[in-house]
């Protein structure tokens, strides 16, 4: 076996016309056999810290189908397999829980399930039996940006597990019969085992975002942004997970806008809870013993969770809770097609189809735009919060309050209208004999009472008696403008 520092991806001799094509049955066979030895080799190295040199090292090695003396027999043509950052993405692969046998019995231990693709690339996408993990087929520039992108997303990892990006758990290369095939292993977004009724590709961008008739013509479509905005008024969410959604998705968008990248997708499954689930007998045996630390969607956006706990026997299988209309839902989604760089070649495509369409209904667009926008339609058009109402008992208590303030008023109504006319008669009367100053406490209105209008003595013990309680009755209330009987009697209402 060789090893290479900073080798090209996918590099490789070029098909010859003496090489027999391989059937796609013998391609998945020789990916699922080259996996199978690349991590089984990588137990007999130690572990240590990951070093910057790790993300540019390229191992290289030829099986042969009568084996040799490092490698198996088999029954697939020759091949070569091209082993990217082994020992950076063993780490990835620590990170998220994975273990070396877990790793290797959902990738070799059954024939791989094919996926249709209902994107534009020509990538071919593979299912591991067990729900776990998707093998995607990489163009070459793409396989060539993802080593690059490795440092920073090694950087991003370590901060922040819990994220809504793809989670990269290897890349190889494998050259047989002058084909040259590069696959990257993912986390899969979409699990099988819960029917998913609808399914979006929603990049927040409307020019060519409808789904194509064939594809509608599909059991299971996949549909795009103007289809959700006919189908769905949104998906409502409770408050707390509307926030950590959306935080989620900024923090991820951010990411992604320092590493100039761009026309990514968020992928959206809608299953409807309402509508008769499959029964256990039915089901698939996926997800059963979770071995993927923060791979379901629910955990993706927990950032302050504690540690997942395994699924295995949870319906909703880490489906986020949600609501359209009466019906009760779990979404399920990712993001995807973060291999795309705001390149020349982009920046090219996106000058061209602008000057025919208006230039911000494309994808394509510069990195920051283009988040800013993603950001914005899902935050205002596919996700929204739902208004928590008021409590009943808040309003039982404030309709109390209120009808007892009203029946203590209509109580105290007569005896003020008496009160009033009593002072008014007394006003009167004393207009004449009674003078009385307030010049010593302008600010206070104290309660004045005469039972005889020459009674002087009396009035003086009053003033005093005013006067010593000035203070306590200023710091009651200072704009007091009611009668302290009148005032007493509200009090008793409140109290």
């Amino acid at each position: 076996m060789s090893t290479a520092t900073a080798e090209s991806v996918g590099g490789g001799t070029k098909p010859s016309k003496d090489h027999k094509k391989p059937t796609a049955a013998a391609l998945k066979g020789a990916i699922q056999l080259g996996i199978g030895y690349a991590v089984g080799n990588l137990s007999s190295k130690p572990d240590r810290d990951v070093l910057m040199q790790d993300f540019s090292v390229v191992e290289s090695v030829f099986l042969p189908s009568e084996g040799s003396n490092l490698t198996p027999a088999h029954h697939y043509p020759d091949f070569r397999l091209k082993t990217y950052a082994p020992l950076a993405f063993r780490y990835f692969r620590e990170l998220f829980g994975i273990k070396p046998d877990d790793y290797l019995y959902s990738i070799c231990n059954e024939p791989l399930i094919e996926l249709c693709n209902p994107g534009a690339s020509s990538s071919w996408f593979y299912l591991t039996s067990d729900d776990e993990f998707i093998i995607k087929t990489v163009q070459h520039k793409e396989a060539e940006f993802l080593q690059k992108l490795l440092p920073g997303y090694y950087m991003n990892l370590n901060q922040n597990p819990r994220t809504l990006l793809p989670k990269f758990y290897g890349l190889y290369c494998i050259q047989c019969g002058g084909i040259t095939v590069r696959v990257v292993v993912m986390n899969n977004v979409l699990p099988r085992a819960i029917k998913m009724h609808y399914k979006y590709d929603l990049k927040g961008s409307s020019y060519k975002r409808r789904a194509s008739r064939k594809e509608r013509l599909k059991s299971s479509p996949t549909f795009k942004d103007l289809d959700f905005q006919e189908m769905h008024e949104g998906l409502h969410f409770d408050p707390e997970t509307y926030s950590a959604l959306m935080k989620t998705l900024q923090r991820d968008c951010r990411v992604l806008e320092s590493f100039k990248i761009m026309d990514y997708s968020l992928l959206l499954g809608i299953h409807i809870s309402d509508r008769k689930p499959l029964s256990r007998e039915s089901r698939c045996d996926s997800r059963r013993g979770q071995k993927v630390l923060y791979s379901t969607a629910l955990e993706s956006i927990q950032g302050n969770a504690k540690a997942p706990e395994p699924v295995a026997d949870d319906d909703t299988l880490g489906g986020i809770p949600a609501k359209h209309k009466d019906e009760n839902l779990l979404i399920f989604l990712g993001i995807i097609d973060i291999l795309q760089s705001y390149r020349f070649i982009k920046k090219v495509e996106h000058s061209w189809k602008a000057l025919v369409h208006d230039g911000d209904t494309v994808s394509v667009h510069r990195p920051s735009f283009y988040a800013d926008r993603f950001l914005k339609f899902m935050g205002s058009t596919v996700f929204k919060k739902i208004h928590p109402l008021r409590g009943a008992s808040s309003k039982r208590k404030r309709g109390s309050l209120y009808a007892g303030k009203s029946a203590s008023q209509e109580f105290l109504s007569p005896q003020k209208e008496e009160r009033k006319e009593e002072k008014k008669a007394q006003s009167m009367d004393n207009l004449d004999g009674t003078m009385y100053s307030s010049s010593r406490q302008p600010d206070l209105l104290p309660r004045v009472s005469f039972k005889s209008t020459g009674d002087s003595e009396e009035y003086l013990e009053n003033s005093e008696e005013r006067r010593a309680s000035s203070s306590t009755i200023a710091l009651d209330d200072p704009l007091l403008s009611l009668s302290r009987s009148q005032s007493e009697s509200e009090l008793d209402v409140y109290l």
